[in-house]
């Protein structure tokens, strides 16, 4: 979609443009609207400014809810979703009231996740073989059942670990500082998160890399993730683990819900009913952000480096993050109700 096609944007001049993130303050949602928010401010005809707004609550089904019934108005309201946004909705969550398809995309963005863990059960590995663990009593602050969570929490049950979830965390932000107060002994965060949060911990031999997810390569297969080409994926860890399988039903599961919460993890979004207009004068802003000459330098400290989509990339980044085959489903409701007592039939 070219800038102004048609000849027509929207001014935004004098105007503020609200950002629902429907998470607290603490996690990688929040870090990603704030790294883009200024950009963008930059960026729209007008140089409008751009405000964050939180809006925690029920898994971010609370805030999507609430954006689901604005129609648009003058495109000073977007919405960031994440994979804790999207997961509910692929899965059928009786709290979700919202429809993707009636949102448009202007932005879409991937990004990665590290598992760790504290430097005394890390040492218990054999190199990539994580056996070991399996003995040890694990605790997790989790964000609820049909969140992202679901992927770590499946890894780690192919892995053979026993993990225990204290649910209801309000962002994965919290699950961190429950890692740092010795309340959890495993956790993982996203890309943006563990840069920001995690590193530190890191190198003051607090807390050590477990694992990545990966990230696809273009035929779809799990690489490494190029922010972390050191730390070895899920798939590595699980082919050095005799417990854990990388085909069948379990791992297609899983594969499925990784590729939906992680190549497209983060959207933002215009209201149902916006105009061409503004479509077209937001995905020229995220263009021209991605275009400024320090783009690479500046993001890859704050999001890592994972593609940033726009216009037909970003659309067919929405239809991966919001479809999976109906085995994959079928599998994690199944999943959810007999590991978590959660059912969604």
């Amino acid at each position: 979609m070219q800038a102004n096609a048609g000849g027509h944007g929207i001014d935004l001049a004098g105007k503020t443009v609200e950002w629902i993130i429907p998470f607290s303050e603490t996690g990688g949602s929040a870090k990603w609207a704030n790294f883009y928010a200024p950009l963008l401010s930059e960026a729209l005809p007008g140089e409008p400014t751009v405000v964050v707004k939180f809006m925690p609550g029920a898994g971010s089904t609370k805030g999507a809810n609430f954006f689901q019934e604005q129609s648009y108005d003058d495109g000073t309201l977007i919405f960031g979703s994440s994979g804790s946004t999207q997961f509910p909705f692929l899965l059928g969550d009786p709290r979700v009231k919202y429809d993707y398809a009636d949102w448009n995309v202007v932005l879409a963005s991937g990004t990665g996740g590290v598992a760790y863990l504290p430097p005394e059960l890390a040492a218990k590995m054999d190199g990539m073989d994580a056996t070991p663990l399996q003995g040890e009593d694990f605790i997790y602050g989790n964000q609820g059942a049909t969140r992202l969570d679901l992927v770590p929490t499946l890894a780690w049950e192919m892995l053979g670990l026993n993990v225990e979830s204290v649910m209801g965390i309000k962002g994965r932000g919290d699950g961190r500082l429950m890692f740092e107060r010795g309340e959890a002994n495993i956790d993982y965060q996203t890309s943006s998160s563990y840069l920001s949060g995690v590193t530190p911990l890191v190198e003051a031999g607090a807390a050590v890399p477990m694992m990545t997810w990966g990230a696809l390569d273009d035929a779809g297969n799990i690489v490494r993730d190029p922010t972390f080409p050191d730390i070895p994926t899920f798939k590595e860890v699980c082919e050095a683990t005799p417990a854990c399988e990388t085909s069948g039903e379990k791992w297609d599961a899983w594969k499925a819900f990784f590729i939906a919460g992680f190549p497209a993890q983060k959207m933002v979004f215009l209201p149902n009913g916006a105009s061409n207009d503004a479509i077209v004068t937001y995905t020229a802003a995220f263009e021209a952000v991605k275009a400024r000459a320090d783009f690479a330098e500046i993001s890859g400290k704050r999001l890592g480096k994972y593609p940033q989509m726009t216009g037909e990339a970003a659309e067919t980044a929405k239809a991966s993050a919001t479809n999976v085959s109906p085995e994959a489903k079928a599998f994690i409701v199944n999943w959810l109700q007999e590991k978590y007592g959660v059912s969604l039939n």
